[in-house]
């Protein structure tokens, strides 16, 4: 009878049919093993800087949850606002800069952490904690600290820099790239002219955009990713990030970096998660993770941005643990302004930022 059966079925389906059949069948057992060995891991999506989750990092917590980790980056605070407010979701972690999280916060793009699934916060320096921002901590958690400033390779700049002035010497045009960041660039200019990075006055702002259009012709790239255009040559002077500055040393030593005489900005990135976030207690489990010790350590050693967790630091090499501008003396911190939001008159930072870029 069974022989008779398949006899039947050969012939009913037809040979070509019959191989068509079991070709399928074997398409279908390869996709089940794969699904099997891998698609069945949680999956955490994490929306950063560039360059700020290393892959030993990644590749860490992937191991101890047995998860996978995708990391997708953006170059300014603005960029993660505008992907959130445009309805993008499937984010679990994301990092804004101090005054974006005070915006989330308002625009109600942010979840409630949790603390009893990041007990590690109990880790973090109180000097990085109850700011303006956040006063809670109810959203946000510290992640890396560090300052901007202009980085240069001391093997051409000469004399070294100490002003933002030198970003409008005709002498570099065409050799020195600018944050493609609306406050931190028009911020640069406000200070050369002796104001705050968060005036409101309107008089201020105009003065500020006219003197970057007036740099406009001299900039070779506006570029968040500085670290980029240093390490290939590409500029001999960047307004950077101080990580930026220093992991771009660690491959040009003649790079150097400062802090000009006029005043700069500080800030604080911290660790948030999306409102719309799909996997929140993994997402929490990430962020008390980061707050170990010696993985916040490796954050530091990574981005060459300040822990924020002290005990971190005795996992630092000691050139990390006393570098003057990731832990800057007191009268440096005092030339140092927080960004903060400006609230409606943010739109009228927007506006003269695009017209500085559209010259």
């Amino acid at each position: 009878m069974e022989r008779s059966m398949r006899h039947f079925s050969m012939h009913s389906l037809g040979l070509k049919n019959y191989q068509m059949f079991f070709i399928t069948i074997g398409i279908a057992l390869i996709v089940m093993l794969i699904v099997g060995c891998d698609g069945g891991k949680e999956q955490l999506n994490v929306f950063t800087w560039s360059g700020y989750v290393s892959d030993e990092i990644r590749s860490g917590f992937e191991t101890e949850y047995g998860v996978n980790v995708i990391v997708d980056t953006y170059a300014n605070n603005e960029d993660l606002l505008a992907k959130l407010q445009a309805g993008a979701t499937g984010y679990d972690i994301i990092m804004p800069s101090d005054y974006m999280v005070s915006i989330m916060i308002k625009e109600n793009l942010l979840a409630e952490l949790n603390r009893d699934n990041i007990p590690n916060m109990q880790n973090i320096s109180p000097l990085f904690l109850k700011k303006y921002f956040d006063p809670n901590n109810t959203y946000s958690v510290p992640y890396t600290f560090g300052t901007a400033g202009i980085a240069f390779d001391s093997s051409v700049v000469n004399p070294a820099p100490n002003s933002w002035s030198v970003l409008w010497d005709e002498n570099y045009k065409n050799q020195f790239s600018m944050l493609d960041d609306q406050r931190e660039t028009i911020g640069a200019a406000l200070k050369l002219l002796g104001y705050s990075l968060n005036t409101s006055e309107p008089e201020q702002l105009e003065l500020a955009k006219e003197k970057l259009i007036e740099q406009r012709p001299l900039v070779k790239q506006y570029k968040s990713e500085a670290e980029e255009l240093l390490i290939a040559g590409d500029v001999v002077m960047a307004h950077c990030w101080s990580g930026d500055a220093f992991r771009a040393a660690e491959v040009r030593p003649t790079i150097r970096y400062i802090i000009p005489k006029e005043g700069s900005s500080q800030f604080i990135d911290t660790v948030c998660i999306p409102k719309s976030a799909p996997h929140k207690d993994l997402a929490e489990k990430f962020i008390n993770y980061l707050l170990r010790p010696e993985v916040n350590a490796k954050i530091t050693e990574f981005t060459k941005y300040g822990t924020c967790v002290p005990d971190a630091k005795k996992h630092l090499p000691e050139d990390l643990q006393k570098h003057y501008f990731i832990y800057p003396p007191a009268e440096v911190m005092e030339s140092l302004e927080w960004l903060i939001d400006q609230g409606d008159f943010t739109k009228q930072y927007s506006r003269a930022w695009e017209e500085v870029k559209a010259k």
